[in-house]
This record gives C-alpha cells, sequence and structure tokens, in this order.
C-alpha cells in the first residue's frame, strides 16, 4: 500500500472510532477519548502521531487491515528496523459473545471450589451471572451468598478475562446485590455484609472504595482471586498505602495568556465568544460550550531544536496544524461551532450532542452559585489532580465554600450507575491532598485560607437522569464523607436551575 492510501484507510476508520483503545504489546497505549493524533506523509512515508498527557509516540505506518471492529497496522518505531503491530479496537473487549460466555461458565465452578476451601463452614448458594435489568444486574459479574445456619454474605464475583473498567465497576453491583439479599431474605437470613472477589492484582481501586464504606452498615470483606492456582487472598481494607495520585503545580494563567495573546486575539477575532482555557503553562485549549476546536502550544522543530508558537485544530482525537493551506477549513470549523454549540442550535447534529458533561462544566464556571450559594465563585478549577483510577483521570470542578470548605463537584448529564463511587474516587483523593496541605503549597485558592473541614462532595446530574440505585449506593458510603445530589432542570443548556437537592441522613443503611 502507498503512503496516501495507508493513510486513508487511518483516516476513514478513526473517523468512526473516537472511543477507540489503542493497544500495542498487548496493554492498552492510549485512549482516543482521551487522546489526540494527527496523520501526516511527510517524506513519502505515512506518519502517525499519537499523544495525550502521559505519552508520545510516533510511528511509521506499513501496512494496515480493517477486521470487524478493528483496524490492525505493522508499525515502525523510530530508529528500530523490526516491525510490530499496532490495534485500534472500537470495542476494549475483543472476546467473541462465545467467548464472554464461555469464560464466565468456567469461571462459577472455580469460584465455587474455592470459596468452600476457604469457608467450609459456609454453604455456598446460588451463583449466578443471569441479567436482571430491573436491579441493573448484567452477565459480567458472577452473584450469590454464603449461608451458616440463619447468617448470611453476600457474593460477588467478576473473571480474570473482564475489562479493567468492567472490574472498577464491581463494588457499585455488589452494594445492590446486598441489598438486594438483604430484602429477599429478610424474615429467613440476617445477611450481614459483603464478599467482593476481583482477579489478582487489580484490588486497589476497589480496596480504596471500600475503604469509604459505612463500617456499621455491613460488614465488608475483598479478597484476589488467581485462577491459575484457584487461591483466595484476603485484602486488608486497613492497608491503603500511598495514593495513586499527583497534585499539578497550578498555573499562573495571566502570564500564560500574554504569552498566547497572538493566538488568542487570532481565535477571538472570529468567535468573540471563544472560552481560553489554560491547560498548561505551555498549552491553552479554545471552546465552545466545553467542545474544545483548537488548541495553542509551544511547539518543537526536532531539526534544530526551536521552540514556536503553533495553532492546532480539530474537533474530537484528529487535529491538524494551522497553515496557509488549510486557514479557510480551520475558519469554517470555527464558525460551525459557533452556529451549532448553542441552546438552539440544531440537536441532531453531532457537535451539538458531543461532550455533554463539559458543556455542563462549562455554564457551572461561568455561574457556580445557581448550584449553591455557599460556593465562591473565584478561584474555581477543573481537571485538578491526575491519578490512576477507573477510565477517567480527573476530577470535574474544585471550589470553595465562602467559609474556605473544599467542594469536589462531579458532574454526568446522563444516567451513570457509577456516580456515587467516581465522586468517592476523586473526594477521597482531594481529602489525601488536602490533609497534606499541597493545595496551598501548589498554587490554588491564593489569599484563601482552606478550612481543615473535610471536603464537601456534591454529585450534580440533570433531576430525571439521576440513576435509580443512586440513593442505595449512597446509604452505604462512610458517614464522614458529606455528600449533596444536586438535580437540574433538564434544560440546563438555557439556564441551570436546581430542582432537588438530597443529603445524608446520618444513620446506618440497615444493622448488620
Amino acid at each position: 500500500m502507498t503512503p496516501e492510501s495507508l493513510g486513508q484507510v487511518l483516516a476513514e476508520f478513526l473517523d468512526g472510532a473516537r472511543a477507540a483503545v489503542v493497544i500495542e504489546d498487548g496493554a492498552i497505549a492510549f485512549n482516543l477519548s482521551e487522546s489526540k493524533y494527527s496523520i501526516s506523509g511527510e517524506y513519502n512515508k505515512c506518519l502517525l502521531h499519537l499523544w495525550s498527557h502521559e505519552r508520545n509516540v510516533v510511528r511509521r505506518v506499513l501496512d494496515a487491515e480493517v477486521k470487524a471492529t478493528t483496524l490492525r497496522l505493522q508499525v515502525q518505531r523510530m530508529g528500530q528496523n523490526r516491525p510490530t503491530r499496532l490495534d485500534f479496537c472500537r470495542d476494549r473487549d475483543q472476546r467473541s459473545p462465545a467467548a464472554r460466555r464461555a469464560a464466565r461458565a468456567a469461571y462459577e465452578p472455580r469460584l465455587r471450589r474455592a470459596l468452600g476451601r476457604y469457608f467450609p463452614a459456609w454453604t455456598v448458594i446460588r451463583l449466578t451471572t443471569s441479567v436482571d435489568l430491573e436491579h441493573s444486574f448484567g452477565p459480567a459479574y458472577l452473584r450469590g451468598w454464603l449461608r451458616q445456619g440463619q447468617r448470611a454474605m453476600a457474593i460477588v464475583g467478576v473473571n480474570n478475562q473482564e475489562t479493567q473498567s468492567t472490574v472498577d465497576g464491581a463494588l457499585a453491583c455488589g452494594i445492590l446485590w446486598l441489598e438486594a439479599c438483604r430484602l429477599a431474605q429478610s424474615e429467613r437470613n440476617v445477611v450481614e455484609g459483603l464478599t467482593m472477589i476481583v482477579p489478582k492484582d487489580t484490588v486497589a481501586l476497589t480496596r480504596e472504595r471500600m475503604a469509604h464504606l459505612h463500617p456499621m452498615a455491613a460488614k465488608w470483606q475483598l479478597y484476589e482471586f488467581d485462577q491459575r492456582e484457584d487461591a483466595l487472598v484476603a485484602a486488608d481494607l486497613g492497608d491503603r498505602g500511598n495514593l495513586a495520585t499527583r497534585l499539578v503545580h497550578s498555573v499562573d494563567e495571566r502570564l500564560t495568556r500574554e504569552r498566547f495573546a497572538e493566538s488568542i486575539a487570532r481565535i477571538r477575532e472570529i468567535l468573540p465568544q471563544a472560552e481560553v482555557v489554560v491547560l498548561s503553562p505551555a498549552l491553552v485549549s479554545f471552546r465552545r460550550h466545553g467542545l474544545e476546536f483548537a488548541q495553542a502550544r509551544i511547539a518543537h522543530d526536532p531539526r534544530n531544536f526551536e521552540s514556536s508558537e503553533e495553532i492546532a485544530f480539530g474537533v474530537g482525537p484528529e487535529e491538524r496544524v494551522l497553515n496557509v493551506e488549510n486557514e479557510t477549513q480551520f475558519g469554517d470549523l470555527v464558525r460551525l461551532a459557533a452556529v451549532v454549540r448553542c441552546k438552539d442550535g440544531p440537536k441532531n447534529h453531532a457537535l451539538w450532542r458531543m461532550h455533554p458533561e463539559r458543556w455542563l462544566e462549562s455554564l457551572v464556571f461561568g455561574n457556580i452559585a445557581a448550584l449553591d450559594g455557599r460556593l465562591r465563585p473565584e478561584p474555581i478549577y477543573a481537571q485538578v489532580p491526575a491519578f490512576a483510577a477507573a477510565d477517567r483521570a480527573m476530577i470535574d470542578v474544585l471550589a470553595t465554600t465562602r467559609e474556605g470548605r473544599l467542594a469536589v463537584i462531579e458532574l454526568k448529564a446522563d444516567e451513570d450507575l457509577h456516580l456515587p463511587l467516581q465522586g468517592v474516587d476523586y473526594w477521597s483523593r482531594v481529602a489525601w491532598h488536602q490533609s497534606r496541605g499541597e493545595f496551598q503549597q501548589f498554587g490554588y485558592f491564593p489569599g484563601r485560607d482552606i478550612s481543615p473541614q473535610k471536603p464537601l462532595l456534591m454529585l450534580v446530574a440533570p433531576a430525571l437522569r439521576v440513576h435509580p440505585t443512586t440513593d442505595t449506593i449512597l446509604r452505604y458510603l462512610s458517614p464522614e464523607i458529606d455528600w449533596e445530589v444536586v438535580g437540574i432542570d433538564e434544560h440546563w443548556r438555557e439556564e441551570i436551575k436546581v430542582v432537588f437537592r438530597k443529603r445524608p441522613v446520618r444513620k446506618p443503611a440497615r444493622a448488620a
């Protein structure tokens, strides 16, 4: 294949795979929903450039083949002669439906035997992966319970062939299964708590989340299951170790805006309402209601090591560097974003539907008092700490109340079962940095005193899109987490209006 035909194959496949994952050497290297790419044909070669906040790679594409939902590339690393393989997968789980069913069927008897050995005084009852949409139970999680006399423990297990995001979502299923077992067995058995079983070496996130559950609401147990050895190993919920979290220094926005003044003026000449978001001292994002359409950045020329300012544009993971040849195309994109990305825009247009949570975030930034009058209008930060948890890297919004208490604001534009526990992820990391005085040390909230009180957790979603399981999961959270669910009007693009608020009732979910 010629470099031109290779580039065309890549462009056509990736245009419809904006949430694909990139697999290299058997591991996920990039997630296109959080990364960028560009395709170039310099020096009669097809070059693929992939980058994110963590990685930056360039590969020469030698061959390409599309198989079902996967694009398989033969690539060459810079400075190496031996080709390697790079796969773009629309579906993270590349197994066929038959392979998924086989893995789940094989897991059940192995776990049953292991439970029999490690809990000899208990009887294993009813292990199932049947779908129960009414209670939000899918086939990826094996559910059952242990019984000893009138005592019982709910069990949820996930096999080692499932994706990491499926493993990370297991605790939400576990809490819901515990509640279902308690309701079903209320007149016959006392369901004391939950036993979670996750694959070996995947315990970190679930352990951190379980450490923030209500200790009086249930007994919480966590095990790793080595399916090769059929061995269960208990995880110590008190041994949380160091969180996989880091806090970047706050950026001096004034200096950064001065550095990119020419690019900012150029963009705002076309779109005066463009949002200018400073991401780092060397990177500025331009958005329209949260939709990024361009970036200004400091680029380095590898041929002479000189630095210069450049503008890259594009919607989604693909982007192009602005030059004389594509300036008209750039202007058309900016004007299209201005017309479509507004409250009265065409609702069936792809740009109107993209990134609704970013849209919501931009409106919250513009009027955070609409959520709660206790919140200070400034300073407000977005995408602050980065940490290795689940599929997301950063919290949505971090603010303070007028009394100086930190407020972690997690936003959802659509129904999401995992909203409460994702909020716990971010809350725990903010509390961790707060306890070490790192927010002020790293330049956040300058001139403000931060209260030693633990952060407030605000879960914000359109009122009709709060998942029906949210209340159940929240009842099992630790009392140290002061949470609040804020339901907003469905027409939030027009104006943010709070429809209802829910706060915790300070008592155990159920006596264990």
